[in-house]
C-alpha cells in the first residue's frame, strides 16, 4: 500500500455568502463564487502549496461547489503533476435549496442550542449526514492507496465542517471532541503527516472555543457560520 505522506485539506477561499447572507435567498448555494477577497486568499494558499508539493505529484480531490472549484484554481498546481476529481461527498452541508434569511437564522441559533452535530435543517442535512458521507469517501481514499503508484500528495478542496468531520473520522474523535472546535477560517488548511511509525498526525490544531465537553452536560453557543 502507497500511503500519501502528507494529506492536505484547505477549505474554500471567502464566498459571497461569506459576506452577505441575503445571496442565500437569490442563487443556488453551490453557485456562488469566491469574492475578491476570496481570490487572493486563494492564491496566497497556492503559493504555500507549491511550495510545499514541490515537483511531487498530487491527487486531488474537489468538492463540486463553484468557491471550490475556484478556489482550487486560484491555486495555479502544475497541471501536469496534478490528478484531479470532483468528488460530491465532500460538498457543503446541505441547508435546504433557496433559503430564507431569516428562517436560516432562526434554525442556526436553534442548532447552536442542540449542537451542530446532530442538528438538522429543516429541508437539509445534519452534521452526522456528513460525517457519514464524509467516512464513505474516506473509504474510497483507503482504497485508492492500494494503487503501488499513488501520488505521494493528497489534497482535499472542501468546505469548513467536511475539514473538521474528515478529521474526526479519521482521528476518531468524539462528538464533544468535534463541538469543541472552532472552524477554520477561509483558505485555511491543515495537514495530516505521515509519521516514521506509519501513523498520521495533524500539523496544528482546529482553534477551540471551549473545552471538551458531552454536550448533554452544558448548552452549545455559538461557533459561527460553518460555511
Amino acid at each position: 500500500m502507497a500511503r500519501p505522506r502528507r494529506i492536505v485539506l484547505v477549505r474554500h477561499g471567502e464566498s459571497a455568502g461569506n459576506v452577505d447572507d441575503t445571496v442565500y435567498e437569490r442563487e443556488p448555494d453551490h453557485a456562488l463564487p469566491l469574492t475578491e477577497t476570496g481570490r487572493r486568499q486563494a492564491e496566497e494558499t497556492g503559493e504555500r502549496l507549491r511550495e510545499i508539493f514541490g515537483e511531487e505529484r498530487v491527487s486531488v480531490y474537489v468538492s463540486p461547489y463553484r468557491r471550490t472549484h475556484e478556489t482550487l484554481a486560484a491555486f495555479r498546481l502544475d497541471p501536469g503533476r496534478v490528478r484531479v476529481r470532483e468528488e460530491p461527498r465532500l460538498r457543503e452541508q446541505d441547508w435546504g435549496n433557496w433559503q430564507d434569511r431569516d428562517d436560516v437564522r432562526m434554525q442556526k441559533a436553534y442548532r447552536d442550542a442542540y449542537g451542530h452535530f446532530f442538528y438538522r435543517f429543516a429541508q437539509g442535512e445534519s452534521g452526522a449526514d456528513v460525517y457519514d458521507r464524509v467516512g464513505g469517501f474516506l473509504e474510497s481514499l483507503f482504497r485508492s492507496f492500494e494503487a503501488p503508484d499513488h501520488p505521494p500528495n493528497v489534497l482535499l478542496v472542501t468546505h469548513g465542517l467536511a475539514m473538521r468531520l474528515f478529521c474526526m473520522r479519521w482521528f476518531h474523535w468524539t462528538v464533544a471532541e468535534f463541538e469543541s472546535l472552532s472552524n477554520p477560517g477561509n483558505a485555511e488548511m491543515r495537514m495530516l503527516l505521515l509519521g516514521e511509525d506509519g501513523k498520521y498526525r495533524l500539523d496544528r490544531p482546529f482553534e477551540r472555543w471551549r473545552d471538551p465537553e458531552p454536550y448533554w452536560m452544558a448548552p452549545i453557543s455559538s461557533q459561527g457560520d460553518d460555511r
